[in-house]
């Protein structure tokens, strides 16, 4: 009687870290290809489905001695084999590059993490390697800010040295800016103490960073570094509003065609790109980078071994039927992502809905914007009881999702979306 062949086992990517909504469209659009290190007051406050057994183990993220124990026995106890980690959350990058570097995985070494987490070495870094960045100055008195204003008279942008997005960023022009943003940022760091996104990759001297001010549109790409070259996978401008926070993105377009003029070729953006991250020390996986450009001139403003967040996902979704989370699973097993074509993606915009005040949400209502044939989709991530804190306090909780917009114009779209978004109907308690 021939011996029963025991079952092959199952390669799968480790996601470490992530959140409840992107571990739910993960398994729905790629099943069984990852396993989720998740910490457990993720799964607590999750409102998707609890995984099934054997898809996701809960720990927290910074124990790496637990969470090594916890891997190991869950290999063993369900036959798996790791081919590859990712990691989607900026604050869970550094456990992600520590437990790869356990696991004899490819990903970003934690110098490089750390390097492209803080803003002042990553600028300090382009500079050396001839990459265009703004110029910067680590301050922490007020004096020293206002030194740095007189450097650069036409603006200068306060920030932590590390953090995501717009969070606790400001725009001085003069002196009374320079000595409320201080302050504000300042409080802001003070508040956010025990908050593992702010936390500085070095015990360091100083509280935040004076970076000169660029004027000029602000762009958002994603692409895929491989061994000599950086593969660009898609470009997309930010959209700001006046009457929102300096920093603040309301949404990202793809590219429109006039933004497409005023670029560089493809292949010397990509060229850029690739300098820039082997500059950090980043060789492997998909990554995001901020640019503005200054006089059809790319200058970087930072960049990250991730994708884009936030409404992006679905963004790429919609317009090019692109899965970045996907491609980033893939990218981490070393599978060649044979798109080269990137697209054609079709013009739309994702346009973020924020809460107008503080308060409890009571009810969001869609229905005046559900049947324009503008609107492709709209994605609501807090339920009626959701709190809502404003900035500077939280940048956060005023998102309460996004639409997914195919406006009529290519020209002053944002004024279109605007409206757009302004006939939902937003009720707080």
């Amino acid at each position: 009687m021939a011996e029963k062949q025991s079952e092959p086992k199952r390669n799968q990517v480790l996601v470490v870290g992530t959140t409840s909504d992107y571990i739910e469209w993960i398994r729905k659009v790629r099943p069984g290809q990852a396993l989720f290190l998740t910490e457990p007051k993720v799964r607590e406050n999750a409102t998707e489905p609890c995984p099934d057994n054997g898809e996701e183990i809960l720990c927290p993220i910074c124990d790496i001695d637990t969470a090594i124990k916890a891997l190991d026995y869950h290999k063993k106890t369900f036959g798996v084999t790791i081919s590859g980690i990712a990691c989607f959350d900026c604050e869970s990058m550094e456990a992600t590059s520590i437990l790869a570097a356990k696991m004899g995985l490819p990903y970003p070494d934690i110098e490089a993490v750390r390097n492209s987490r803080d803003k002042f070495i990553s600028k300090q870094l382009w500079g050396q390697n001839q990459i265009p960045c703004p110029q910067t100055c680590p301050v922490n008195t007020e004096i020293e800010v206002l030194n740095f204003l007189d450097q650069v008279p036409a603006g200068i942008v306060l920030k932590p040295f590390c953090g995501s997005g717009s969070e606790l960023v400001f725009k001085c022009t003069t002196r009374k800016d320079c000595s409320t943003a201080f302050n504000a940022v300042a409080d802001g760091l003070a508040a956010r103490t025990g908050n593992p996104l702010f936390k500085p990759t070095e015990a360091g001297t100083f509280q935040m960073l004076a970076e000169e001010w660029v004027a000029g549109p602000e762009f958002s790409c994603d692409f895929l570094m491989e061994k000599d070259r950086a593969v660009i996978l898609r470009k997309t401008r930010k959209i700001k509003v006046d009457s929102r926070p300096f920093g603040t993105i309301s949404g990202y377009a793809i590219c429109p065609d006039d933004d497409e003029e005023k670029m560089p070729a493809n292949d010397i953006l990509a060229d850029a790109f690739y300098r820039a991250a082997r500059a950090l020390g980043i060789k492997t996986g998909v990554c995001m980078v901020d640019f503005i450009l200054r006089h059809k001139n790319p200058v970087l403003i930072e960049m990250t071994p991730r994708p884009g967040g936030d409404c992006l996902p679905f963004l790429l979704k919609e317009a090019g039927n692109i899965d970045i989370l996907g491609l980033t699973l893939d990218a981490a097993q070393g599978v060649a992502w044979k798109n080269e074509k990137k697209g054609p993606f079709s013009p739309l915009v994702a346009f973020r809905i924020h809460a107008r005040r503080d308060g409890i949400l009571k009810r969001i209502k869609t229905e005046a914007v559900e049947n324009d044939s503008r609107v492709k989709k709209i994605h609501l991530i807090h339920p009626p009881g959701h709190r809502v804190t404003m900035p500077p306090q939280d940048y956060d909780s005023w998102l309460l999702g996004h639409l997914i917009i195919e406006p009529n114009r290519r020209k002053f779209y944002e004024t279109e979306c605007l409206l757009l978004a302004k006939r939902i109907d937003i009720e707080m308690d």
